[in-house]
């Protein structure tokens, strides 16, 4: 971590006082990333050891940049030591701003505007920036070609069909391989592929979205992308709003480049596979041989995603052996026992102010946790404080000097902990939790944010976190 360390200081003329890991950010890309903060600057360290695809990010990121793109601006690099210092974007990922604002599969419109505005970039990535774009520093391919295909295909054969026991005819399925890389590679492929474009590579900051880990991009179609944000495992979006965002998508692609919707429709589902496939692969690959099992959540929905297209979905090419083994995975028993083991338990997170609104159960559940911060410290009272909430800096920054709020938090997490080991047990899929205090401003959105970032990362568990007064101000501010 020292050549972080020195890039920092080289770069804010003061050193970093405080250095975070950000293992949650780590996925499968074997990266390590720090958050190093100092003199009221904070910026994002990377030590990677594979210096293409350093090179990659790196020259990527200032060519979006002189394209107006929002990714993140390069501070400071040591090639030879794997490390560079990039602009911190924060912590919200458009996955985390999805998840706590969804009740199933109902999701709230700011959600909706949200995957429109990144609708609408990415054909600025794919063609404006796309055009003149150096293909040359592209790794581990240039372009998403025969062997690129063919290495996500047997990806998605040997570590996933294969470790899960799905049986197969070698030769057969081979066969469709060959017919189906055929027919991706007959559509136009002269655009930026961004390669892993999906929520958790979307960043939000003010409500904007920036786009990080795109290092594996390459020369490519324009249906891969689109799909991969849309078909995204996890983020399980309904098959109506995925039509919607694809006709938006399509809409501002149009504005850059001519394209016929029935051509762009006629390869776009084909993709939708092989993006899925490739996925499994990754799934499989980490799941079930490095026994990483968080990544095994992931499968129940790529087997929806996999059923719901079987039903809904023709491709204009035959590709028996290959939808016999998608039928062969939803049979599967050891597939199904994944699919019924791997639980979510949603908890959803609420402050509020005991004088105003209380939250109300929207899953007819009933029970939970209601938390009574009023005997806190409160902020509220002081001037300084009156236009903060409890997730400003300086606010926190007075709870956090109060040994009190550490006391009362630490009973409050023991007490929630022991709920959700037990309902994970029990399979339950549902656990409210509610801070009141006077104004519902400071005291109780503090303590919603803490155990929010406490229960984040535990396998088995969504957090879901709205904060009533807070979202009332916003929409003051708005004149709604």
């Amino acid at each position: 971590m020292d050549i972080l360390q020195r890039l920092f200081e080289k770069h804010f003329h003061a050193p970093a006082a405080e250095v975070q890991p950000l293992q949650g950010q780590l996925g499968g890309s074997g990266r390590k990333i720090v958050r190093l903060a100092g003199a009221g600057s904070s910026a994002i360290g990377i030590l990677h050891t594979v210096r293409e695809e350093n090179v990659a990010f790196l020259e990527f990121s200032r060519h979006f940049r002189r394209h107006g793109l929002p990714v993140p601006e390069i501070y400071e690099e040591e090639l030879s030591e794997g490390a560079y210092l990039e602009e911190d974007l924060g912590d919200e990922t458009l996955f985390q701003f999805l998840m706590e604002n969804r009740d199933g599969p109902a999701i709230a419109p700011r959600v909706v505007e949200a995957y429109r505005k990144v609708g609408a970039v990415l054909p600025r990535f794919q063609v404006e920036a796309g055009r003149d774009l150096n293909y040359k520093v592209c790794y581990p391919r240039a372009t998403f070609d025969r062997q690129s295909i063919g290495w996500d295909l047997n990806y998605f054969k040997y570590y996933f069909l294969r470790l899960a026991g799905v049986p197969f005819n070698e030769q057969a399925l081979e066969d469709d391989f060959g017919r189906l890389t055929k027919f991706l590679l007959s559509a136009n492929h002269d655009y930026f592929l961004y390669r892993d474009f999906q929520s958790r590579n979307i960043m939000l900051r003010d409500g904007q979205p920036f786009f990080v880990d795109y290092q594996g991009g390459r020369r490519g179609a324009l249906q891969y992308d689109v799909a991969s944000l849309l078909y995204d495992g996890k983020a399980d979006l309904p098959p109506e709003l995925r039509e919607e965002l694809l006709d938006y998508y399509l809409e501002r692609l149009a504005g850059l480049v001519k394209i016929e919707r029935a051509e762009f429709m006629k390869h776009y589902y084909a993709y939708v596979y092989v993006r899925i496939m490739q996925a499994l692969g990754a799934y499989g690959y980490r799941g079930f041989y490095e026994r990483k099992e968080h990544f095994l959540q992931s499968v129940p929905y790529a087997l929806e995603n996999l059923r719901w297209l079987g039903e809904h979905v023709q491709l204009p090419i035959a590709l028996p052996a290959l939808l016999e083994c998608f039928r062969a995975m939803q049979d599967s028993p050891k597939l199904q026992e994944l699919s019924t083991s791997v639980r979510t338990l949603t908890v959803r997170i609420f402050s509020c102010s005991f004088h105003r609104q209380m939250p109300s159960d929207v899953t007819g559940h009933g029970g939970g946790f209601v938390f009574d911060a009023r005997s806190l410290p409160n902020p509220g009272r002081e001037e300084r404080f009156q236009t903060l909430t409890g997730k400003d800096t300086a606010v926190i920054e007075y709870l956090n000097q109060e040994e009190s709020v550490h006391q009362y938090l630490a009973n409050v997490v023991s007490l929630v902990d022991a709920s959700v080991s037990t309902y994970l047990k029990r399979g339950f899929n549902s656990l409210m939790v509610s801070f009141g205090c006077t104004g519902g401003q400071h005291r109780s959105v503090y303590l919603a944010e803490r155990l929010a970032k406490h229960l984040r990362g535990m396998s088995g568990v969504e957090v879901v976190v709205r904060h009533l007064e807070v979202e009332k101000m916003e929409l003051e501010k708005m004149g709604l």
